[in-house]
């Protein structure tokens, strides 16, 4: 082949993909790539409002380019991408809304952030540094920290102060009001990011600015120093997490259950908008009523196979007497790579779905740590290994039981499948692998839904041998029931965090060392407020599909699998739009009741 000829190959190969005829997905790896640089391009500046505006700005350009596509002249493929780039577009939108919400919630206690995001900003836009100027700027930092932190005491002071003898509490006059515990720990963790922020800054310029040393070193290790005993303050005094937050040692007294449970009501409204973004038609109250019918079935299993061990109706003393069937010290990991074998050969012998070589034979196991179980006292995965939770022996004898309770055999043989083959190990080989550019579009209920959809058809297929197996399983399935009916009843501020632990305790099972942990999860903001909310309705959903294209259909169970596997970790609306070749509009809104299709 001539050399001028392959040059143009090349280059024709290489080109950038620009106008409406782009397919999609060159589309949304531009899209991400964007997304990426602007991520990287102001990672100096935090959550500023020059950052958080340019974001917007990307995002409105974005939204105009994909609703300027010809979409009724796309392949139905991608149309689909072309839904979900709107929607993805679109939820960011409102993320972005709710981080300067937040930053306007938290700014009266914050006098300094703008101080610190102008020099960041400024050093993101390449502005010349004169070290005489940004001394003078941040002088003044150190100073009105501590006069914050001095107003604040005032306040607690004087919520505290007892009236006596019929007087009035003592004048203190506090200039602020008091942050809720809540706001007090997100404004704690904001002035930490400002702290790295700051240092990171400094750093920058330190002995690469002649003079810049001499003017800057005082103003900035005084306002360091203040920032970080501000938020040891907010956090310790204000919101009263108190030590164990910062315990490096990672080991246990007890008592992490006496630890505040802090996070924010974030009502029906934005609960409803969010369910929007992940096309679920259903109002928060429905996802409860529903949630509990199924916790009433698993209720109704649960006496069943009481009665096959000789207990009545009595589940509750069943579940006690499964809880006794943990694992010797020492045996945990020799356990879960034996079941999760048993796991493979069970559904490989059934031709349920592909297992790629390498994917049943690259996994592993690790045992998490103290430190790590305190947010997570179950097993998790974590991309190549199944995490193991179980008593080590630092925690205090009583939480040692709790753990071997809380994570015996026939809890355990349910929850290998979900973290390994059939559940999330797979479904990650394949997603990295198939579709890999949908990785942004990620949603719980398919990644969470997917694993338990497999507990549900696993159990469905008899793969619990026993009553205690079946009891093992169905606690799950309790759990995830419990999941959505305590974090969307506390974001509607119909149930707060002790009584969601109660919830976990008293109607599901749980052990108060593992209930309490649970619940500071779900509330403290980290993720999706609906993420919890995923594993059971996602399940739900695919089993609702597997009615429709399998039982109903005729479709292949092996066929069926490949097939949502291959399309990588989308809603499962979009699923099913896929599976069904459905004609869709660009503004496609969700519709599919699924629970009126589910086989219950």
């Amino acid at each position: 082949m001539k050399p001028i000829l392959l040059f143009l190959l090349f280059a024709l190969a290489v080109l950038p993909v620009h106008g409406d005829d782009a397919r999609l997905p060159a589309l949304i790896l531009q899209y991400r790539a964007d997304v990426d640089l602007l991520a990287r391009h102001t990672s100096n500046s935090g959550d500023s409002s020059a950052a958080l505006n340019r974001h917007r700005k990307l995002l409105n350009q974005w939204l105009k380019r994909v609703e300027a596509l010809n979409f009724k002249g796309l392949s139905s493929e991608d149309q689909v991408d072309a839904v979900l780039l709107r929607n993805q577009i679109e939820k960011s939108i409102m993320q972005l809304d709710e981080r300067k919400e937040t930053r306007k919630e938290l700014a009266p206690w914050l006098p300094f952030y703008e101080v610190i995001d102008a020099l960041g900003d400024a050093r993101m836009l390449g502005g010349e540094m004169v070290p005489e100027e940004a001394a003078g700027t941040l002088a003044p930092v150190a100073i009105s920290i501590k006069e914050m932190q001095g107003a604040l005491k005032a306040a607690k002071e004087k919520k505290e102060a007892p009236a006596s003898g019929g007087k009035r509490k003592p004048k203190l006059k506090p200039s602020v009001v008091l942050p809720t515990s809540h706001q007090a720990l997100l404004a704690s963790e904001a002035t930490d990011a400002l702290a790295a922020q700051l240092r990171r800054w400094f750093e920058n310029y330190d002995g690469f600015v002649p003079e810049f040393g001499w003017w800057m070193k005082q103003p900035h290790d005084a306002a360091a120093k203040a920032l970080t005993d501000y938020s040891k303050y907010l956090r310790e005094e204000i919101a009263g997490v108190k030590g164990k937050s910062k315990d490096e040692k990672g080991g246990s007294d007890g008592g992490e259950e006496e630890l505040p449970l802090l996070g924010k009501v974030i009502g029906a409204q934005l609960l409803q908008r969010h369910l929007d973004h992940e096309f679920i038609p259903y109002t928060p109250q429905e996802l409860i009523d529903l949630a509990e019918i199924e916790f009433a079935w698993c209720e109704d299993q649960m006496r069943l196979a009481a009665k096959e061990m000789g207990l009545g109706d009595d589940w509750e003393k069943a579940l006690q007497r499964v809880k006794l069937q943990s694992m010797k010290p020492g045996e945990q990991e020799t356990f879960v790579r034996a079941e999760a074998q048993r796991a493979i050969d069970f559904v490989k012998d059934r031709d349920l779905v592909s297992i790629p070589p390498n994917c049943e034979e690259w996994w592993g196991t690790r045992m998490l740590s103290l430190r790590e179980q305190r947010n997570m006292p179950y097993a998790a995965y974590s991309g190549h290994d199944m995490l193991i939770a179980y008593a080590n022996e630092g925690m205090k004898h009583e939480d040692k039981m709790m753990s071997m309770r809380g994570n015996n055999r026939p809890f355990s043989r349910n929850v290998i499948p979900h973290e390994l083959i059939p559940g999330h190990h797979l479904q990650k080989y394949m997603a990295a692998r198939e579709r890999p550019y949908r990785g942004m579009f990620s949603t719980p209920f398919y990644v969470e839904g997917w694993a338990l959809y497999w507990e549900m058809r696993l159990f469905d297929l008899k793969y619990q041998p026993t009553p205690e197996d079946r009891i093992g399983a169905l606690f799950w399935r309790m759990h995830r029931c419990a999941r959505i009916i305590v974090t969307l009843k506390f974001h509607l501020g119909q149930m707060k965090p002790d009584e969601m632990v109660n919830f976990l305790t008293d109607r599901v099972g749980h052990e108060k060392f593992g209930a309490t942990s649970e619940v500071r999860r779900f509330i403290k903001g980290d993720y999706s407020p609906l993420y919890q909310c995923g594993y059971l309705l996602g399940g739900i959903q695919l089993i609702a599909l597997h009615k429709e294209l399998v039982i109903e259909g005729g479709m292949a169970e092996k066929q069926f699998h490949d097939a949502i596997l291959k399309l990588g970790p989308i809603p499962v609306e979009l699923v099913r739009a896929s599976l069904l070749k459905q004609p869709l509009e660009s503004n496609f809104k969700t519709q599919w009741r699924f629970d009126e299709s589910s086989s219950r």
